[in-house]
């Protein structure tokens, strides 16, 4: 196996040495190396880095990438070049060390990791996977953590009859944003429309739903699961009297796969409580499963 040794040979003499072997080396890279000997540019020195890499030529990539970090180059850029050039001298676990070492110092970005052409070939490296199984978790929290799916029942497109049978509507709520949100968009069978973004405030550990409707209805309200299902309460506001009063929720998902949405009002101040609307919500026979878009 290949190795490349991070102590890389000291730039100078590596250009010297390739500029009095030019016709061995690769032309274009002996190019922009005798270009990049007196630059103070880190993009230059980045460039020849991974040119030279490329080529074939590690020990001068090596010393390149040095320079370059040397110059300003972020550490975060220069780590995966140094990955990449280990990539290069078949010496996986090297590469795979340099990384490790990018997720200690605080990077998150999975996908740049797996989405790079040269560090994606170790993918099926079992300490690789390791590692990109513990990024995403870290760089995706709402993907991974149990208390994100507690609404996860109220996924999928729904038809919404009240209590008689009667169709009220169709409702679609969908994950996005890694599980971190759920959006739902409610057509009623008259017309109307609304839509809500439902969340769990990492903060409060409650979880949050805040509506808007095309009649001026406005929902904030939070709370989280109980025995009965998820209950929010809060306040809901109407644009058009310029009113506001205590407002609660509760969806109870059944035995029989339906799920029971409750919304209740108060009209004196929370002492009492009236039915503002009561759905028995049941999946759509296009989807017959929730859907998680996470």
């Amino acid at each position: 196996m290949a190795k490349l040794s991070m102590r890389s040979v000291p730039v100078g003499l590596l250009l010297c040495g390739l500029a009095a072997a030019a016709q061995a080396a690769d032309p274009h890279v002996t190019q922009r190396a005798l270009e990049a000997q007196n630059n103070t540019d880190p993009r230059a020195w980045r460039l020849l880095a991974i040119e030279a890499r490329e080529a074939g030529e590690l020990e001068l990539a090596a010393s390149a990438i040095d320079r370059a970090e040397e110059l300003g180059l972020p550490a975060t850029n220069a780590g995966f070049e140094r990955a990449r050039q280990q990539v290069a001298a078949d010496n996986p676990q090297a590469a795979i060390e340099q990384l490790e070492a990018l997720v200690d110092s605080g990077f998150t970005a999975v996908t740049a990791m797996t989405g790079d052409p040269v560090i994606g070939t170790l993918a099926g490296d079992a300490r690789f996977d390791a590692l990109v199984a513990a990024l995403e978790e870290q760089a995706y929290p709402c993907a991974h953590q149990e208390r994100f799916r507690e609404f996860d029942f109220w996924l999928g497109k729904w038809d919404v009859q009240l209590a008689d049978g009667t169709l009220a509507g169709t409702n679609h709520i969908r994950a996005e944003e890694r599980g971190c949100v759920l959006i739902e968009e409610w057509r009623s069978a008259g017309g109307g429309s609304g839509h809500s973004i439902n969340y769990l405030d990492g903060a409060s550990g409650e979880w949050v739903q805040i509506w808007n409707a095309a009649g001026g209805s406005q929902i904030d309200i939070r709370g989280g699961m109980t025995e009965e299902g998820m209950r929010l309460e809060g306040r809901i506001h109407y644009l058009g009297s310029n009113t506001t009063a205590p407002f609660r929720a509760l969806w109870t998902p059944l035995p029989d796969g339906r799920v029971r949405q409750l919304f209740e009002q108060s009209n004196d101040g929370g002492k009492s409580w009236t039915m503002w609307f009561e759905g028995y919500y049941s999946r759509h026979p296009e989807t017959g499963s929730k859907e998680n878009d996470y």
